[in-house]
């Protein structure tokens, strides 16, 4: 097995790191206390190639693959969660889905301007009553001749009011319960697709967060995202992807923590000496450091796997359960070591503590991690 990144992995992860600090990192805190989001940001992220990294170059993607996106996502996110969070999104939730499951058509017109950055895609399941229950889904879509009518909404919808291309999940038949879910591309113009409010969120902040709603939402049905009844499996499919995604997120703001932690320990000074020379601060760092290894390991290799074309969801659960829960941990252990500076704003510290949280909870919360992973062994079992 081996631990080195190839050269081309080196040379992404090197201009993932130099964009981040030149284009993402000097406006982070300010779009973070405004809650803005900088659709320019995204737009220099596709023509540097990052929203194109795992797809093949015949459709203008880079064949990178998914450990080097995760990689990327990583480098950014260390600098901006919400930044690193957005390519996450676009790539394995807002295109993925359309080219492994679209027709040549729709990938010629949603994947291919989505793969170059131009166009800016979405993920719509989780409804008001509908989070981690995905067949209580509410939104509905009506066959009509040659096209669906949608009636429903959608809730915390990264993207939402931005993107161009919505990937939303619709009951077609409810009394087939998850196996009535059908999958639907939504253009952002369409007539009856409307926005309800945008979310004020504790962390994440520069990420647009928003309800979205179908008042009689008709789109043609040329749009239908493979067949009748596949909605759940695209949909889990995608979150796979996701989930892979998140942990790297989860990882980029647990090395940004530890990084700055490490920093402060050795010029903050108490008792004649830097912080970092007494044992509980190093033993602390020591730990930290630990879980962050142990975490990166974990995302890597699911993205290797999934870089293998092999089965990959409970490798995927893994790592975006630890790492996510890593985040948090270390997250939270940083803003100890800056003690009360640490609980102020004039260091990021508490921002990778707000931006933390939401890696447990979205993309299927951290519970529903478990019971991935924990009904695969149990599967494993009975073969």
């Amino acid at each position: 097995m081996d631990f080195q990144l190839t050269e081309e992995q080196e040379m992404a992860r090197q201009l993932a790191s130099e964009f981040a600090d030149k284009e993402v990192k000097p406006t982070a805190a300010e779009r973070d206390e405004k809650a803005e989001f900088d659709r320019g940001i995204f737009a220099k992220m596709g023509e540097l190639g990052f929203t194109g990294i795992p797809f093949p170059e015949t459709w203008g993607g880079l064949d990178g693959g998914y450990l080097t996106l995760a990689i990327c996502i990583e480098e950014i996110a260390k600098r901006c969660a919400a930044t690193g969070g957005c390519l996450q999104t676009h790539v394995n939730l807002g295109t993925t889905p359309i080219y492994l499951y679209g027709t040549e058509e729709q990938k010629e017109k949603y994947a291919r301007p989505l793969i170059a950055g131009e166009y800016l895609g979405a993920f719509a399941l989780t409804e008001p009553g509908a989070g981690s229950d995905a067949g209580s889904a509410a939104t509905v879509a009506v066959k009509d001749g040659d096209s669906y009518i949608l009636n429903g909404s959608k809730q915390f919808i990264t993207h939402g009011g931005e993107a161009d291309v919505y990937i939303v999940i619709a009951m077609t038949d409810k009394s087939q319960g998850v196996r009535g879910l059908t999958a639907f591309i939504v253009e952002k113009d369409t007539p009856g697709l409307e926005y309800g409010k945008k979310e004020n969120l504790m962390g994440l902040r520069s990420s647009p967060t928003r309800e979205i709603i179908f008042n009689d939402c008709q789109i043609p049905a040329s749009n239908l995202l493979g067949a009748e009844g596949q909605g759940f499996r695209i949909a889990m499919h995608g979150l796979d992807f996701g989930r892979v995604g998140v942990a790297a997120q989860s990882l980029g703001i647990a090395q940004a923590a530890l990084d700055n932690a490490l920093q402060y320990s050795s010029e903050r000074e108490q008792f004649g000496k830097p912080i970092n020379k007494f044992q509980a601060v190093a033993f602390k760092m020591a730990d930290m450091a630990m879980q962050v290894e142990a975490a990166r390991m974990l995302t890597w290799k699911a993205a290797w796997l999934c870089d293998q074309g092999q089965r990959f969801s409970k490798e995927a659960a893994m790592a975006k359960c630890f790492a996510s829960d890593i985040a948090m941990q270390v997250a939270t252990e940083a803003v100890q070591i800056f003690g009360g500076y640490g609980f102020t704003k004039e260091y990021p510290v508490e921002r990778f503590m707000r931006d933390a949280k939401v890696q447990q909870i979205y993309e299927g919360t951290n519970e529903v991690q478990r019971m991935v992973i924990s009904g695969a062994l149990i599967a494993g079992l009975k073969k």
